[in-house]
């Protein structure tokens, strides 16, 4: 090879390493500004982080497009618990601390993988009037994200956001006495009208029963498969 060649096969490789970098960055961006979007109930903004055919795990559903999505956030999550207004509301907290982040970009910097941890301190204020039947007025929620992106336009959306609750528990209980209040979905949309377009074949378990949480990624050091 020569000298020019090999300068011409150094940049490309310090370019695609540069795009990497950038695209990691913009993926972390966009999925912390999910967290804090969801902090503050501000649901269609949440909605339009995703691709048009993007799509939601939660609870053993899949909701799927901007309609299923939007049921998601804005028919349930919204109406449940701020009666349909955009956040902050004065005495309750649903705040999402997003962290962790394994993120895996395709060799075509077209598509995505990411793996987050999510810890949620929420609840009301006693001050608070209006208060969400069935849930605890403090608690805590651990789960993980495994989760699929795409460039659409040059712009970065989620593509699958796959969320699986690992505990809950009661902020006086702790989680050592408390079994999780969310349950998977029985039945879908329309005969639910917030439930999911779909159900996963094998529905998830939780707390205390752990969900065992798929890595898109091999074992760093060996290459191991980590998925058993």
């Amino acid at each position: 090879m020569s000298e020019v060649n090999e300068l011409r096969a150094a940049v490309a490789a310090l370019t695609h390493r540069v795009e990497t970098l950038e695209d990691i960055q913009a993926i972390r961006k966009l999925h912390w500004a999910y967290g804090y979007l969801i902090d503050y109930c501000q649901y269609e903004d949440v909605v339009q982080l995703f691709a048009e055919d993007g799509e939601v795990v939660f609870l053993s559903g899949v909701y799927k497009g901007h309609a299923g999505v939007r049921r998601l956030y804005k028919t349930w999550f919204q109406e449940y618990f701020t009666r349909s207004k955009d956040g902050p509301v004065d005495g309750f907290l649903l705040d999402h601390f997003q962290m962790q982040d394994i993120i895996t970009v395709a060799a075509d910097h077209n598509s995505a993988k990411g793996r987050f941890h999510a810890w949620l301190a929420g609840g009301n204020h006693k001050s608070r009037e209006y208060r969400p039947e069935g849930l605890p007025d403090q608690f805590w929620e651990g789960g993980i994200y495994e989760n699929d992106y795409v460039r659409v336009n040059g712009v970065w959306k989620i593509k699958r956001l796959d969320y699986i609750v690992q505990w809950q528990a009661d902020y006086d209980k702790g989680w050592a006495g408390t079994d999780a209040h969310l349950q998977p979905f029985a039945d879908t949309y329309p005969e639910n009208p917030i439930g999911p377009d779909v159900i996963l074949d094998s529905k998830r378990p939780v707390w205390p029963k752990r969900a065992p949480v798929r890595f898109h990624y091999a074992h760093p050091v060996t290459g191991r498969t980590l998925n058993r």
